[in-house]
């Protein structure tokens, strides 16, 4: 799903503002996400000798359900608390109507009696609980610091919040704001749990990227469809030392904001990312340049300008234009995850990992507004990658969403057709997705 775009401000203050003590604040959601696809790229039981999945089969159905709790409070003048904590099952539906799931944050046990996935011999998927964020909060004289688990929100290392999970960081955040209109941002982040292999867990990851891959070739494991947190939430280190983050936001010319940030992944990279956005009178325009430069490496270059129209009240509609250098090593994506999403304008709907790869030259056209009470996005997107001679991969999504709130109960059905051409092995694949998300929240 499409980023939400949140203020890189408000991100790294939520639950900053102080509450009360006698007010404490208790929030929450409940989440129900189901998906299904037609696809003629097959499954792992296409593998194993079963057929192609088609809308509503088990075998091409994924689905989760979870729960967020979280409390706010102050704990004196100016400095404030909050834990969230995060409980993701799959109400055993991998045992009759999905073969698959949202999150990977899920282990695998050899638990008696449990029926998913006989080809690998009857394993059971175990629910998990973490606390995303836990953290300690203070205010004077224009700088806030914020210390814990959080969510963060800067253009490489960032909270995807798609997913019926998100994941987070145990960093500390310093801003200082004694600028006018700026906003200073000095951030070190120890840990985080985005996904990746977790040397705690003694179940094979649900690695993400593959289509509804549970069991590709007999190897235990698969995809998650949105597997952005580690199994069971765990916190891991980041990089190998940890990373450290400068940031500046500025907008003293007031259509116009500039950001500028620098990161240093010790013993592995350095990067930095600038960006400029400007929005006069219902013209939108932008311009994104990033580079990482990697050890031992090529470094990795990318640049995305975009243009759009705002009717207020109507429609927006947007073109943007990506390049991603095809001398690269990592590609931009969020460092924090595996999922491949990444901050650039072209970013796909659904398909990361495509815009952001190395040697993707990508183009997106959106339209987004309000018919009748319902939100209404249409998105095309398109990324050829062609980093070397032996790569040259067409990627093309259209994306179709339809939200509406009833109350505390938000709703939205989404139908995206993914087709993927690949120019050396003379492939062209379709996959259909039909996807609906009920968040109920309190």
């Amino acid at each position: 799903m499409r980023l939400t775009k949140l203020s890189l401000i408000a991100a790294m203050l939520i639950g900053s503002t102080a509450f009360a003590i006698e007010n404490t604040k208790v929030s929450g959601d409940v989440k129900l996400f189901y998906g299904t696809m037609d696809s003629d790229v097959g499954t792992y039981k296409s593998v194993l000798g079963g057929t192609k999945p088609s809308f509503f089969d088990a075998e091409g159905a994924y689905g989760n359900a979870a729960g967020n709790l979280e409390l706010t409070t102050d704990l004196t003048k100016g400095v404030s608390a909050g834990v969230k904590g995060t409980y993701v099952t799959t109400l055993g539906l991998e045992n009759n109507l999905v073969d698959n799931t949202w999150s990977n944050v899920h282990t695998i046990s050899d638990a008696a009696g449990a029926s998913f996935a006989s080809e690998l011999g009857g394993k059971q998927l175990e629910d998990a609980f973490f606390l995303g964020e836990l953290w300690v909060a203070g205010s004077a004289f224009d700088t806030t610091v914020k210390v814990g688990r959080q969510a963060l929100d800067t253009p490489l290392a960032f909270t995807e919040t798609w997913g019926i999970d998100q994941n987070t960081f145990e960093a500390a955040v310093l801003i200082n704001q004694s600028i006018p209109d700026t906003t200073l941002v000095a951030t070190y982040v120890g840990k985080h749990n985005g996904s990746s292999w977790d040397p705690k867990s003694t179940g094979a990851p649900l690695a993400p990227g593959t289509l509804n891959d549970i069991n590709l070739g007999g190897v235990q494991g698969g995809a998650a469809q949105a597997g952005i947190t580690s199994q069971g939430g765990a916190f891991n280190t980041f990089g190998t030392n940890g990373v450290y983050v400068a940031g500046l936001v500025n907008n003293s010319i007031k259509p116009l904001t500039v950001q500028a940030w620098y990161y240093s992944l010790q013993q592995l990279a350095e990067a930095t990312w600038f960006q400029a956005d400007l929005n006069v009178g219902g013209i939108l325009a932008g311009a994104q340049y990033t580079e990482i430069e990697v050890n031992n490496s090529d470094e990795d270059e990318a640049f995305a300008v975009m243009l759009g129209y705002e009717a207020k009240d109507v429609a927006t509609i947007k073109v943007a234009y990506s390049d991603v250098d095809d001398k690269g090593t990592l590609g931009v994506a969020n460092v924090a995850t595996t999922t491949g999403q990444s901050k650039l304008y072209t970013e796909m709907w659904w398909a990361y990992g495509n815009v952001s790869s190395t040697g993707a030259e990508s183009y997106s056209i959106t339209a987004e507004g309000t018919v009748a009470g319902v939100d209404l996005l249409a998105g095309y997107y398109a990324a050829d990658i062609n980093p070397s001679a032996a790569v040259d991969t067409e990627v093309t999504e259209i994306a179709l969403v339809a939200s509406k709130s009833f109350g505390p109960l938000d709703t939205s059905v989404a139908f995206i057709m993914d087709n993927q051409e690949d120019n050396i092995a003379n492939t062209d694949n379709d996959t259909n997705h039909i996807q609906i998300y009920l968040t109920y929240n309190f």
